[in-house]
């Protein structure tokens, strides 16, 4: 069986689930069709000209990016102009564009995970919460042989998680009455006689954004013509996602010490930093790309410096004179590495029916001299 492009975005979504994005983020299947067939995938931090121009001469199918080649409204796309030249470049071709873009930063594994990974934080946390999961409780009465099939089903689809713990239910033995009308075909009973019939009353939770994927999937097993389940609102907190991450080093350094472990761990030549030197580091926050807005934040969160990118003089001079140091590291480098772990995610997802690999071509726009 194909994998197409449907496919890919379904394990996407497990990957970075398009209710953590930021509001008003541009996410999602950009260019192509759900349908099409896809047996050459790149995954890239974001589609320049040059990109485009190799993916036509490989072959590939479609291209998972992080930043959007389509963020902001086109007004026309005129062929004379590169980047919207490579707009129409990957139409002609039926190259297909997928983007996940702050809902890859907040998810678990995503951006700010692996910089934190490659900067040996532990004990991190998110920096700033920006997703809370509401939570529902759904209550659905079935046959007591029908019960391992319901629970099975609506564990299956994401109900059930309390913390670490998975498959958490309730059932509660009880009878059920009711009268089928004339046009029914009863599971149990005759039309026009009162049933009174041994049921189980099955709860469990369910995050909101999973409800209806969840209750498709218990109405798909359940044995009755009309099935009776309720759903409720729950003032139970669910988890919390954020973006950024706070963390601590299992050995204090200096700043000047852990601005260069920092650079060694993305490879870099250079790193600009902001700060005295021989200040000690213990506490350190990181947020990929552009993450000037969260210097406060992580600030007043206790963090001895922030690992970002896209600083500015008046910003990082504020910062020092605030009392927190910050490393500016390029926006590619410290967004690029996560490309790998989702091409990995993705291939073992995926199977040997469709070959995922990074792309090949860089996207940093910056040189160093």
């Amino acid at each position: 069986m194909d994998i197409r492009v449907s496919d890919v975005i379904r394990e996407m979504e497990r990957i970075a689930p398009k209710h953590l994005a930021l509001a008003d983020d541009r996410i999602g299947l950009q260019l192509g069709d759900p349908n099409a067939v896809v047996k050459r995938l790149w995954v890239a931090l974001e589609v320049t000209p040059e990109l485009v121009t190799r993916a036509v001469a490989e072959g590939v199918d479609m291209v998972v990016t992080h930043h959007a080649p389509l963020y902001r409204p086109l007004s026309q796309v005129d062929w004379s102009q590169p980047r919207q030249r490579a707009i129409a470049e990957l139409v002609a071709h039926r190259i297909s564009v997928f983007a996940a873009h702050t809902n890859l930063d907040v998810a678990p594994g995503g951006v700010n995970d692996v910089i934190a990974k490659r900067l040996d934080l532990v004990d991190q946390e998110p920096l700033d919460i920006t997703y809370r999961t509401r939570l529902k409780k759904l209550v659905v009465y079935t046959p007591a042989a029908s019960v391992e099939a319901v629970r099975q089903a609506l564990c299956d689809k994401g109900a059930g998680h309390i913390g670490n713990y998975s498959h958490c239910t309730f059932a509660a033995p009880g009878t059920g009455s009711f009268v089928p009308g004339d046009d029914t075909h009863p599971y149990i009973g005759e039309a026009g006689k009162l049933e009174l019939v041994s049921e189980v009353r099955l709860e469990t939770v369910v995050p909101e954004h999973l409800l209806g994927e969840v209750v498709s999937s218990m109405l798909a097993v359940h044995p009755y013509e009309e099935v009776a389940y309720d759903v409720f609102d729950l003032a139970l907190p669910g988890a919390s996602f954020g973006i950024g991450r706070i963390g601590q080093l299992s050995v204090a350094q200096t700043l000047a010490e852990f601005a260069d472990r920092a650079r060694l761990a993305f490879g870099l030549p250079h790193v600009r930093y902001a700060g005295d030197p021989g200040r000690s580091v213990k506490t350190v926050a990181v947020l990929g790309g552009s993450g000037s807005g969260w210097i406060g934040k992580a600030l007043m969160a206790g963090a001895d410096v922030l690992v970002t990118a896209d600083i500015s003089h008046h910003q990082a001079a504020d910062a020092v004179h605030d009392g927190i140091a910050v490393i500016d590291m390029p926006h590619a480098a410290l967004e690029a590495p996560v490309c790998e772990e989702v091409a990995t995610r993705l291939q073992a997802a995926l199977g040997s029916r469709v070959t995922v690999k990074t792309a090949p071509v860089a996207v940093d726009p910056w040189r160093w001299l």
